[in-house]
């Protein structure tokens, strides 16, 4: 499954340059292509890749409108992270390039309100969900709290009981950009995510994947990816495949996150974009699938074949790098960690002098290893065994207080 190379020299432009974009921008980088990179943070690791950087907000659209006309771009893509990706539609549209998906589906991809709205209307099962206006509105627990137009664990809380809702509610609404919350039924079952690709309406799903992860304060936060997935069957597909259709994706990637409840899958989110988990690099791993290559073979406008994906291991896990909270001063074990049977990668986003919190968020994430093995189970301990070998040396995070 292939995407017809880019000519050398096009020009992209990428909107990110963190973690998520690692991937993507690897695969600019071994096409030949120019790239200009854009991100706030001045030391986002994903700079090096970039033949030109800008340290603008990947939410600055007037910046990044400027950059793009500025750079004459031949293509523009927002892997890894939701709100960009409709900016990166518009810009698309306003310089006359061709994107896989236009302005107005971005903007509901982009915005949990919008698309739990479609959703309904075309019958895509989902957790009962209501707006909150107000923080001392009632709503049933437990529930999951979420602000409609951020992502990850901004504005995200879990409400167990009662009494823990006009909290969430309040931080919820803080971190809205339109002033509400989402209030959302806790579907009880495992957290399943569906990567696919579609070209002309032709949905293609790749990699099904479990999310493993870790138990509040840190609710949502994988600390693995792990494939195939043992909760998820045919229909979580089916599923994900419906909300694409309803959203009216009909080309370029997706990424579904669903549970598995008892009455069946139902969608959790939808992003049209790759995941910002090294996704893509796990499917090339587990598939064969450079899904990376697609991705900028969409935003270039180049024609895309979809032969049917093969499975080339038993299993493949990406298993992300927690660190202790404090800064950190130095990393020993990669080389080691490398070495080992089955691990294809270890990636290590953060310089020395980076201060990690406590483990709320994406962000605080370390690195990840990429590891394949002749079964799901397999390669899941031999990322384990890998992620063993590193130390992490980080000051006393008391003596930052």
């Amino acid at each position: 499954m292939e995407g017809t190379p880019a000519p050398a020299g096009k020009r992209l432009l990428v909107l990110g340059a963190g973690p998520a974009q690692l991937g993507l921008l690897a695969a600019a980088r071994e096409r030949d292509l120019f790239v200009v990179a854009l991100d706030r943070d001045p030391g986002a690791p994903g700079f090096r890749y970039a033949d030109r950087r800008a340290i603008i907000s990947t939410e600055d659209e007037p910046r990044i409108s400027r950059l793009a006309e500025a750079e004459r771009i031949d293509g523009v893509i927002a892997p890894g992270i939701d709100w960009p990706v409709a900016i990166a539609a518009r810009v698309a549209e306003r310089q006359g390039l061709s994107h896989p998906i236009s302005g107005v589906v971005a903007a509901l991809a982009t915005s949990k309100l919008k698309q739990r709205e479609r959703l309904g209307e075309a019958g895509v099962p989902q957790p009962r969900w209501q707006i909150v206006n107000e923080p001392n509105e009632a709503a049933e627990v437990p529930s999951v709290v979420k602000a409609p137009d951020r992502q990850g664990q901004k504005g995200l809380s879990l409400v167990k009981e009662a009494g823990e809702l006009r909290g969430a509610l309040e931080n919820a609404i803080a971190e809205s950009r339109s002033g509400v919350a989402i209030v959302e039924e806790l579907v009880d079952g495992p957290e399943v995510t569906v990567n696919a690709f579609s070209v002309g309406g032709r949905f293609v799903p790749l990699t099904v994947t479990d999310r493993l992860t870790a138990s509040p304060p840190a609710f949502g936060v994988a600390l693995a990816h792990a494939w195939p997935s043992e909760a998820a069957g045919e229909q979580a597909v089916l599923v994900a495949q419906a909300a694409a259709e309803a959203l009216g994706i009909t080309d370029g990637p997706t990424y579904t996150q669903l549970r598995i409840g008892p009455d069946g899958p139902q969608v959790i989110e939808l992003a049209a974009r790759l995941g910002g988990g090294h996704d893509a690099e796990l499917a090339k791993a587990a598939l064969g699938v450079d899904l990376n290559g697609l991705a900028l073979a969409a935003a270039l406008g180049e024609e895309l074949a979809l032969p049917a994906p093969e499975p080339k291991v038993g299993g493949a896990v990406v298993r992300f790098l927690v660190p202790p909270e404090g800064e950190l001063k130095g990393i020993e074990g990669l080389e080691e960690a490398g070495a080992q049977e089955g691990v294809l990668d270890v990636r290590v986003y953060r310089e020395p002098g980076h201060v990690f919190g406590p483990f709320r968020r994406g962000a605080d994430r370390a690195g990840a290893i990429l590891a394949v093995g002749e079964s799901r189970d397999d390669a899941l301990a031999r990322a384990d065994g890998a992620a063993a070998l590193i130390r992490f040396q980080v000051s006393d995070a008391r003596a930052l207080v």
